[in-house]
């Protein structure tokens, strides 16, 4: 059922013949966006019956919503209201917003046969109301300048964002690193076993392992360039021999000949380190390097000749 505001504005009020017409609105201005509310409200006098007027056709700029009928009243006097609430619906742009002028007619209550004694008939209106203000003329030029509409940032989503360029970072820095490890290893495989040897001791000194007092690493990684060495040019395991092993080994003997003493000395002396627990320096480390790098010297010596 339709709502009813507060109706405040008398838009039309006229008497004929003792029968009074009201027309009431919460407002005369007009809003598109909203409804006008009307109540019509017919007074006639104990003797006579009046027709409540019909809007239906009388609105112009309006659409019809709805409307419905109060129960009629009874004043002391004899005389009877009745009272209709109408809906308007505004039309936009429309140019006027008025209902048109319309009759109101009456009848005695007593019917006189052909005869139309007492019978009235007049017309009310018309009822104007205002219009909504003109728009604003268009120029051409934007009525707004609407910045982009972007969400809120918050510390969660903030998070998020950190979170996932980490490990996109991350996950691009392991496959660099990935590809970069196999292309030096594709290299260093192509590589012959002095070359290969020499690229080894190369990245070992970059460690900087003696400069950390980290002796007994360092000296098991010198002597694995050695015996890696000797394994990829002679066919030897060494480095899973021990040192007594490797130097008893008759095909390395045989391949090294006189060689063999100076490498012997190399592995026995880096032994006391690894295993005898002496204490080394930074000399003696200095002084292992040069034996490994005399040995690789000495045993590329012969094939550089050849190859001369």
């Amino acid at each position: 059922m339709m709502t009813m505001l507060m109706i405040a504005v008398a838009l039309l009020e006229t008497s004929h013949d003792g029968i009074d017409l009201r027309i009431e609105s919460e407002t005369k201005a007009v809003d598109p966006a909203r409804s006008v509310f009307l109540r019509v409200e017919l007074k006639t006098p104990h003797d006579r019956t009046a027709v409540m007027p019909d809007l239906r056709d009388r609105a112009v700029g309006f659409s019809l919503a709805e409307d419905y009928a109060d129960e009629p009243r009874r004043g002391k006097d004899g005389s009877t209201v009745q009272t209709v609430n109408w809906r308007l619906l505004p039309e936009p742009c429309a140019k006027v917003y008025k209902i048109k002028p319309f009759a109101v007619k009456a009848s005695p209550k007593v019917f006189k046969a052909q005869s139309d004694e007492g019978s009235c008939s007049f017309v009310a209106g018309p009822v104007y109301f205002d219009g909504p203000p003109p728009r604003e003329p268009v120029t051409g030029g934007m009525e707004a300048d609407p910045g982009r509409d972007l969400p809120p940032l918050s510390w969660k989503l903030a998070g998020i964002v950190a979170a996932a360029l980490a490990a996109l970072a991350a996950l691009v820095a392991g496959v660099w690193l990935g590809v970069r490890y196999l292309a030096r290893r594709v290299r260093e495989h192509r590589m012959s076993p002095i070359e290969r040897a020499w690229a080894e001791l190369a990245r070992l000194l970059k460690k900087g392992l003696p400069g950390r007092g980290r002796y007994k690493d360092f000296y098991v990684e010198l002597t694995m360039v050695v015996r890696r060495y000797v394994q990829r040019k002679y066919g030897v395991n060494a480095p899973h021999l021990t040192t007594e092993e490797f130097l008893r080994s008759e095909r390395l003997r045989g391949a090294l000949g006189g060689r063999i003493a100076g490498l012997g000395g190399f592995l026995e002396s880096a032994d006391m380190v690894k295993f005898a627990g002496v204490d080394a320096t930074p000399e003696m480390a200095d002084e292992a390097t040069e034996a490994a790098r005399r040995y690789l010297k000495s045993d590329d010596a012969p094939d550089a000749a050849e190859r001369g």
